[in-house]
C-alpha cells in the first residue's frame, strides 16, 4: 500500500519537472525571449545537482504535502 503511495509522489515530480520543462519553452517559443529557458536551466541544474546533495525543492514540499508517505530527497 505504500508502495503506491511512493509511486504517485515520484510520478507527481516527475509531473511537475515536465510542466516546469513545458512552460519555459513555451514562453520561449511564443515570446521569441531565450531568458525563459533559464526556468529550464533552474530545473535541469537542480536534478543534476540533487542525488549528490539529497535534497529536492519538488521532493521537500511533496514530502511535507504527502505525509504517509515515505520521505525522499529529505537531506539524508
Amino acid at each position: 500500500m505504500n508502495a503506491e503511495k511512493n509511486i504517485t509522489k515520484v510520478r507527481a515530480h516527475d509531473a511537475i519537472c515536465g510542466i516546469l520543462y513545458l512552460i519555459s519553452a513555451g514562453l520561449t517559443f511564443s515570446s521569441g525571449n531565450l531568458e525563459y529557458l533559464y526556468i529550464a536551466f533552474g530545473v535541469g541544474t537542480l536534478q543534476l545537482i540533487s542525488p549528490f546533495t539529497k535534497f529536492c525543492p519538488v521532493y521537500f514540499v511533496l514530502n511535507k504535502i504527502m505525509p504517509e508517505t515515505d520521505p525522499m530527497q529529505n537531506g539524508k
